[in-house]
């Protein structure tokens, strides 16, 4: 009933002003939390954000989770606010990983079972996609091309 009520208060408000709408997203943070007191403070600050469902905190693996209708940059400066040292999560399961073996991806500070995302440090700018590396191979642009004939 609840988000039946919130769908239609979102229509009216739309109608009144055309704002760009976020998107409902989950951003992954680490965060370095020595004690309690750390992680209250985390969570306070990123749960007192506008848009923010949840927020959970796992000192363990220094990781936060946000979920909600959040921009990523906000999170993250809304986290760095608090004074400690935070970055988007590098880390990915090792078994997603396309060249797990690969001299970067191996850090002896990531969680057990993750690697560091090779693919997010060396492709920022473009998702990795495989089939864009098989398009490439038989591009004229690439001169290590291969061609047949």
């Amino acid at each position: 009933m609840g988000g039946a009520l919130e769908y239609f208060a979102g229509l009216l408000a739309g109608s009144r002003r055309r704002k760009k709408r976020k998107q409902f997203q989950t951003v992954e943070l680490k965060v370095r939390m020595d004690c309690e007191g750390c992680e209250r403070k985390v969570k306070k600050a990123l749960s007192s954000m506008k848009g923010v469902q949840s927020v959970d905190v796992n000192r363990k693996q220094n990781k936060v989770t946000v979920t909600g209708y959040v921009e990523q940059h906000k999170v993250l400066k809304k986290a760095r606010s608090t004074g400690k040292k935070a970055e988007i999560w590098p880390y990915i399961p090792y078994n997603l990983v396309m060249h797990p073996y690969a001299a970067q991806a191996y850090d002896k500070k990531a969680p057990p079972g993750y690697v560091r995302n090779v693919e997010a440090i060396t492709i920022s700018s473009q998702p990795y996609r495989q089939e864009d590396q098989l398009t490439n191979l038989f591009s004229d642009e690439n001169p290590n091309a291969c061609s047949i004939m």
